[in-house]
């Protein structure tokens, strides 16, 4: 576990593999990419709001029902190609001692997985984001946000030069003087590629992040305009995968699973010809499910 304190800078990293899944590496056969984000609560399942306050012991200790949750998490994910985890814990008094990016990353037979600790609360806590990977990366960046420590993104990078898919895995600031900034640094990491998938907790809805945040001048597209939160009865849409224009999309949808207290939302897109084929091979074995 590290240290309680630790600074945090940006920084590259390489993926973790899990050597028994290499085998699903790639793109699926018919060359589409199937996405999901997730805030999943650190497997705390959430059914109405007066559990904030009966089941907020939940994040600080463990909870018996938290593993079957992440069954649960770990049976959605199986389908998807790449995911964001956020309100991931990266192994604690309350999780268990399980990292439970690493975990689902087993449960969903994925072969890559990166874990960003963004606020170290020793045995406490381990607040994290997630990206869990069928494809190899190519690079993987390591980003705190600005603003109060706590919120970050992982940049996962796949192909060279303008033409790499570039996505961007991230946890917005509640403010939005502060998820501004953030959105502003995100914007500068992104800007020299033309293809590009931002995903995550926004925690702001489709128009303000199209046409009034530092995005607006991008062309993105948020094909989702379902709720995601609460999810027992959802009236807000925080979640969000955008996309540029560069990118096909084929389908989208929240997902009606309430494990945790936003829904999950999904995005199968198709991809342009320049990253088939070296860059992004197709995989050796099929994937269990299809995006439904």
């Amino acid at each position: 576990m590290r240290r309680w304190g630790t600074e945090r800078v940006v920084g590259r990293h390489d993926a973790h593999v899990n050597e028994d899944h290499l085998e699903t590496s790639g793109l699926p056969a018919d060359g589409r990419l199937r996405l999901l984000s997730f805030n999943i609560q650190v497997g705390i399942s959430t059914e109405r709001y007066r559990h904030y306050l009966t089941r907020g012991w939940q994040h600080l200790l463990p909870h018996t029902g938290r593993a079957g949750n992440l069954q649960k998490i770990g049976d959605l994910l199986g389908d998807f190609d790449l995911v964001a985890l956020q309100e991931a814990d990266g192994g604690s008094l309350r999780s268990g001692y399980i990292n439970q990016v690493e975990h689902l990353a087993q449960l969903g037979a994925f072969p890559y997985w990166y874990q960003q600790l963004n606020r170290n609360l020793g045995r406490f806590g381990q607040h994290s984001n997630g990206v869990l990977s069928r494809l190899r990366p190519w690079a993987i960046e390591d980003h705190p946000l600005p603003g109060p420590a706590g919120r970050g993104a992982i940049l996962v990078r796949f192909g060279e030069g303008p033409e790499a898919l570039i996505v961007v895995m991230m946890h917005l600031a509640l403010g939005a003087r502060v998820r501004t900034r953030q959105l502003a640094y995100i914007r500068e990491l992104i800007g020299d590629y033309r293809h590009q998938v931002l995903m995550g907790d926004m925690n702001t809805h489709a128009t303000d992040l199209l046409e009034n945040s530092p995005l607006r001048d991008l062309g993105l597209l948020a094909p989702q305009i379902e709720a995601t939160f609460p999810s027992w009865r959802p009236q807000r849409c925080l979640d969000h995968i955008l996309l540029s224009p560069s990118l096909t999309l084929e389908r989208v949808q929240v997902l009606a699973q309430p494990i945790s207290d936003h829904l999950p939302v999904a995005v199968e897109i198709r991809l342009p010809a320049s990253l088939t084929g070296d860059s992004l091979p197709v995989a050796s074995t099929p994937l269990r499910g299809t995006l439904g």
